[in-house]
């Protein structure tokens, strides 16, 4: 059974807007007509979406749950109307981590274009993972530990993680051994597959840093940390590569100090391969890794 369609838009638009005046006007309907909408959704699901005080509105424990479901479907009939209206019939929905969208694949992205003209690409980036049961992503580009059952998963390409930091910041503190490296500002990626601890278990066994200046969760964060000077960040050399390329941060130390992982995968369904879109996008992700090996 599904609710009513106009009962989950005013929904989704009260969620959005925190407002049942604002998602009325967006509606084009009147505040009372809006708030009999959710009233009959509330009654089809037996459950409380929004919780109401002088104070304004918000989503209940359940109302949010039920938004993280039904905000992806409703974008997904938009997104999918919008494409028909307008003539669109080879559109690639890719979302990926946001440091590798914006440090990696951004740069790259205009020859992308260039080569499949035919193609609309819509790119998306945050930290949560796609649902691709919501049929809103062909592609998924996804950082961690490969645990995805039920999906293909390739690896992107083989990444180095290394202690990277300005020139000035190397030479004013004279950092010469992972020694020193106590004695300096650290730099922690929270969401990072290798921690510092992981670093210092292979170069330094007998220490490991047990605080940390700044943490961040995103590596492009920590990276414009270690630019501005702020401390010593463990990175990727290929996501950080624009920053060593630059001169803005080196290698602390010689590069075989660092460590090799994979962290970075191509994930989709297995009937998602079959569209020539995707095929090509990863035709086209295989040649730009091997182009920077």
């Amino acid at each position: 059974m599904l609710p009513p369609l106009p009962s989950l838009q005013a929904f989704e638009a009260i969620a959005r807007r925190r407002s049942f005046a604002l998602a009325a006007a967006e509606l084009y309907l009147t505040p009372s007509a809006v708030s009999h909408q959710v009233a009959r959704l509330e009654s089809f699901l037996g459950v409380k979406l929004f919780e109401r005080s002088s104070r304004g509105v918000k989503l209940s424990p359940a109302g949010e749950v039920y938004l993280q479901r039904v905000a992806g479907a409703l974008g997904a009939i938009s997104a999918a109307t919008d494409d028909l209206r307008q003539g669109v019939r080879n559109t690639l929905y890719v979302h990926a981590s946001p440091s590798f969208a914006s440090l990696w694949l951004m740069p790259r992205i205009g020859q992308f274009a260039q080569a499949h003209p035919g193609v609309s690409l819509f790119l998306s980036a945050s930290h949560l993972h796609s649902d691709f049961e919501l049929g809103q992503v062909d592609i998924d580009i996804r950082y961690g530990v490969p645990d995805w059952p039920g999906l293909v998963v390739k690896p992107v390409f083989r990444e180095t993680i290394l202690p990277l930091a300005s020139a000035d910041f190397i030479e004013r503190h004279q950092i010469r051994t992972p020694a020193d490296l106590m004695q300096v500002p650290l730099i922690q990626s929270t969401v990072g597959v290798i921690q510092w601890s992981d670093w210092f278990a292979v170069h330094s066994p007998l220490k490991k840093p047990e605080r940390f200046a700044l943490r961040f969760d995103r590596a492009l964060m920590a990276l414009d940390a270690a630019v501005q000077g702020l401390g010593v960040a463990l990175e990727s050399a290929v996501i950080g590569r624009s920053y060593l390329e630059s001169g803005k941060l080196q290698a602390v130390f010689d590069p075989s100090w660092a460590l090799p992982v994979q962290a970075h995968f191509v994930v989709y369904p297995e009937r998602h391969g079959y569209r020539s879109e995707v095929a090509q996008f990863l035709a086209w992700l295989a040649n730009q890794v091997d182009e920077d090996a």
